[in-house]
């Protein structure tokens, strides 16, 4: 993977979202906001969140989907449960995917951060092939945007912690951090245990 000059990854699904506006600044990446998602609820495949993320989903196919009706929302990625990367927003503008949230004591989060969204439920494991998509992902944005480190990575619980709960206690985040650091060679890098 490798960010080109247009801010979108190549080697990867591109699916243009229109939920996105500029940055206030664009060179402020410095947060990496991992979330989860499944539509239906606990159901994965199917393109229901391709749909959502377009605003194309028809909220009358089930009736878990109707409070979704006319909701605004995107993320820059989004990893199915086979791998596949689908990339929603180029990476300079800002996705809509974190709501009201504050990191460190900074508020608006979807100004400085780029948001990954895994398919998958807080309470069910991920697969093997989305934490190696994660990871190459993750590597990839570091690579490129210098303000991201290890430690600007969280999960939409710890930006919004009265609201939200994902990725949830089925997120490995010694995995994640050990697959970064092996990937980029960082040699004696922390990551969360």
């Amino acid at each position: 993977m490798q960010v080109g000059a247009d801010h979108w990854i190549d080697g990867v699904v591109r699916c243009a979202s229109a939920n996105c506006d500029d940055r206030t600044d664009p060179d402020d990446i410095a947060l990496i906001v991992i979330h989860n998602i499944s539509l239906p609820p606990g159901q994965f495949g199917g393109g229901l969140v391709q749909r959502f993320f377009t605003n194309c989903l028809d909220c009358t196919v089930d009736a878990s989907l109707r409070d979704l009706d006319g909701v605004q929302v995107s993320s820059h990625l989004f990893i199915d449960r086979r791998g596949i990367v689908t990339q929603f927003v180029p990476l300079d503008k800002r996705a809509w995917h974190a709501g009201a949230s504050s990191h460190r004591g900074r508020e608006g989060c979807n100004d400085y951060s780029i948001g990954i969204e895994l398919e998958g439920t807080d309470d069910v494991d991920y697969e093997e092939a989305q934490y190696v998509s994660l990871a190459a992902a993750v590597m990839t944005l570091m690579k490129r945007y210098p303000r991201l480190s290890l430690s600007g990575i969280v999960g939409h619980q710890e930006i919004a912690p009265q609201r939200k709960s994902d990725p949830g206690a089925s997120f490995d985040w010694s995995r994640l951090y050990r697959d970064v650091v092996r990937m980029m060679g960082v040699a004696g890098a922390t990551y969360r245990s």
